[in-house]
């Protein structure tokens, strides 16, 4: 069938609507029409150097439409949230933790399907595409069904696709990874979405002081509506200023930056037998520390997907955000899917929390 996506032409353009041609599901395989999809730091950093043409987009939400032979438990008509892929063979996948299966990047990452093959194609050939078992910027997705998580009808479609990677992300990275006890310290280093989430996640937990690291004071402010009890400008004077706050040094850290140094002043605000969560995926390639700064009992952890199974915890966040207690809508900013380069710039510049394009 031929639809319309959004397709990178080359690494570090900008992305164009285009017509493609795609598939039909195979046996494993679900057909989703998106009513939005979000937009999230990793499809932006992808987009700097995977190989090209390919499309991406991986906060997919919309309505199934068709489902290969071997799916249960998904039916056309269905409401559903996309996420990451997983093996659902290897020993994380059959204990509960299919975000560290060992064929994970090989899954989400490689634009192939297994056999690398694409479901999508253009102008005969085929393209790059299956980015965190989905691409869903386009009108139409093939997803395997591991990547599907129906959700409840009258879950809001325009705002469910972030469940499946950054409010899952950062939220699962407290609530099913950190698990901090009611009462607790946390600083959180970075105010995006991801960020947001986590901070919530703090909240529903019981912490007592969640501080907020940001460069940006408009996120620092909402932040602070949102539960966190201090906001912090982020810079030299961050350490010093956490530090204040907390003299003895925080319980947990959460970075979702990606940046060595930021990274490094997360783990050495943390108390003796702290805990940081490492979530952000960003330009730094390497990290470095102190001995001093690990050797009092503080831990480093890195966290994928919220440590969540999707089909689990992304009902989970939904039934928290209908009761009020999840309110990440405070963050979203709607564009039409032909605005996506508009779209693009507000994810990158900070002015949208986070962007969902809608279709």
């Amino acid at each position: 069938m031929r639809v319309t996506a959004a397709v990178l032409d080359r690494p570090g353009e900008p992305f164009v609507l285009r017509d493609v041609e795609l598939g039909p599901p195979r046996p494993d395989e679900v057909l989703v029409r998106p009513t939005a999809v979000g937009i999230c730091a990793t499809d932006l950093e992808f987009a700097t150097f995977f190989e090209a043409p390919a499309v991406f987009g991986h906060e997919g939400a919309g309505i199934v439409e068709r489902v290969g032979d071997q799916v249960t438990g998904i039916a056309p008509g269905d409401h559903v949230a996309l996420s990451f892929t997983s093996c659902g063979h290897c020993r994380p996948c059959l204990t509960g933790s299919p975000g560290y299966c060992t064929r994970f990047d090989a899954l989400n990452f490689s634009g192939r399907r297994p056999d690398g093959t694409s479901a999508v194609s253009m102008a005969g050939t085929e393209i790059n595409a299956h980015f965190l078992g989905q691409s869903s910027f386009a009108d139409h997705v093939i997803a395997p069904a591991r990547a599907v998580v129906p959700i409840p009808k009258d879950a809001d479609l325009t705002l469910a696709g972030p469940f499946g990677c950054g409010f899952q992300t950062g939220a699962g990275g407290v609530l099913n990874v950190l698990r901090p006890s009611p009462g607790s310290s946390i600083a959180v280093f970075g105010a995006g979405a991801v960020g947001v989430a986590a901070t919530l996640g703090a909240v529903l937990s019981g912490c007592t002081t969640i501080a907020v690291v940001d460069l940006n004071a408009e996120r620092l402010a909402t932040a602070r509506s949102l539960g966190a009890t201090h906001g912090v400008p982020g810079g030299d004077g961050a350490a010093g200023d956490l530090r204040s706050i907390a003299p003895d040094g925080f319980d947990f850290a959460v970075d979702t930056t990606g940046h060595a140094a930021v990274l490094r002043t997360a783990v050495e605000v943390l108390g003796p037998l702290g805990t940081c969560g490492v979530i952000g995926v960003g330009p730094s390639e390497e990290m470095t520390f102190d001995w001093r700064s690990v050797l009092n009992g503080r831990t480093i952890t890195g966290i994928i997907g919220g440590g969540a199974v999707p089909q689990v915890f992304v009902p989970e966040l939904l039934a928290l955000h209908a009761a009020g207690r999840f309110p990440v809508q405070e963050i979203v900013t709607h564009f039409p899917f032909e605005r996506i380069g508009e779209a693009v710039d507000a994810a990158r510049n900070g002015t949208a929390g986070k962007a969902v394009l809608t279709f």
